[in-house]
């Protein structure tokens, strides 16, 4: 029996294949439209070979997932090895499609045993990546609407910016939706910022007359009148972009946090301290539900990037910041690591030894991170939330007599 092997250069209209045996000898070579004809093509191609693993520069996308359902054993390999393998293949730094295809096949035949096929993960968690990642596709494209329209205001009129606390909370946006100019608030006094404020159910701890002396204590407004104006019809066109985008962030926000909590795994990480709904889902999007995919806490932490790389020759050593990981992943996981340390009597022990030994604040951070995945990854591996009673680590911090 032959066995073969087919690597896929992906791209945006048409991705090039290659389909080798176990001599390395081109079996057939394939250029593929990224369309339904296309990719019903080659499950047919790969079926007639057997359905050989395929090797792939990327791990999720509907070319992916549409080759996964199909039980196409499809191989993620990541493009720094195939950066680093190419001056095995040729002297010059050219590159085709073509050959980057044969480059993947290849890879599978000569360090298969170095990679892991992609499991298919449920539906449910499929869905909760999309909307995790939709939803921080809008965050990163909301913050970058609240620094232009700060930006903006505070060419001539910052107070209205430091009004309240977010310039992007809807009350602020409201705020600077009525009064775009130094002249629309010139009669803004305690009674009309009461009511604005009742109005839009304010529900800060600010008087009215605190927030008008934070209104009035940033510097002065400058400029023409003419100026003031068109810089007042700027800021109403950002914030008629930006109002929406914050809706829909709130509302994403309430299915993604409905969704984690009618998952098991959901209440797994929501047992964490200060995990709250929307970090534990980020972290669960990018975890999934395969276990057999990392083999221990280590892999995790790798994957998580919070493991630092260690580059050792002769007397040398240095310790380095991992860059290459899930960096979603990262920031979920550091994000947990960084609220737990408020509620937890040995997450804020580690956290203070690291920063005693000179570590800086992210560097601290990570450390925990690293001390805290251990935990996570037997928790998610048992199926079992979060026990206090279980962590080792905790009680011989609470109980030092009994360690």
């Amino acid at each position: 029996m032959t066995t073969f092997y087919a690597g896929l250069d992906w791209a945006s209209q048409s991705h090039a294949v290659c389909i080798l045996d176990e001599r390395a000898q081109i079996i057939e070579r394939l250029d593929i439209e990224h369309n339904a004809d296309g990719l019903t093509v080659l499950i047919r191609r790969l079926r007639h070979y057997g359905n050989p693993p395929l090797a792939i520069e990327r791990p999720s996308g509907l070319l992916v997932d549409t080759l996964v359902e199909a039980d196409v054993p499809v191989v993620p390999i990541h493009p720094n090895v195939v950066k680093a393998t190419r001056p095995r293949y040729r002297s010059h730094s050219a590159k085709s499609d073509a050959t980057d295809a044969f480059l993947l096949a290849d890879l599978l035949r000569t360090d298969g045993h170095r990679f892991r096929p992609l499991a298919p993960q449920s539906a449910e968690i499929r869905a909760l990546r999309a909307l995790v990642r939709g939803r921080d596709h809008l965050v990163a494209t909301r913050v970058q609407l609240a620094n232009q329209l700060r930006t903006v205001l505070d060419s001539y009129w910052p107070g209205a910016a430091a009004v309240f606390a977010d310039v992007d909370s809807p009350i602020a946006l409201a705020f600077i939706e009525r009064y775009p100019t130094p002249d629309s608030a010139a009669r803004l006094g305690p009674k009309r910022m009461a009511a604005f404020c009742a109005q839009h159910a304010y529900s800060g701890r600010r008087r009215p007359e605190d927030l008008l002396e934070r209104l009035h204590h940033a510097v002065a407004p400058v400029g023409e009148e003419i100026e003031l104006e068109a810089k007042g019809a700027l800021v109403r066109s950002v914030v008629a972009a930006l109002q929406p985008i914050v809706e829909q962030i709130s509302q994403l926000t309430r299915r993604i946090e409905h969704q984690l909590t009618d998952l098991d795994d959901g209440r797994i990480l929501m047992s964490f301290p200060r995990a709250g709904r929307i970090c534990a889902a980020q972290i669960l999007a990018e975890l999934g539900s395969v276990r057999e995919r990392f083999d221990s806490d280590d892999h995790l932490a790798a994957e998580a990037g919070v493991a630092p790389l260690t580059y050792q020759s002769g007397k040398s050593k240095t310790v380095a910041f991992r860059w290459a990981c899930n960096h979603r992943l990262r920031a979920a996981v550091t994000c947990l690591a960084d609220n737990s340390r408020h509620a937890h009597p040995w997450a804020a022990s580690v956290y203070a030894n690291a920063r005693a030994r000179g570590c800086d604040h992210p560097h601290a951070v990570r450390i925990l991170a690293r001390a805290w995945i251990r935990v996570l990854w037997r928790a998610w591996c048992d199926r079992k939330p979060y026990d206090p009673t279980l962590h080792r680590g905790a009680q011989n911090l609470l109980y030092p007599t009994m360690g």
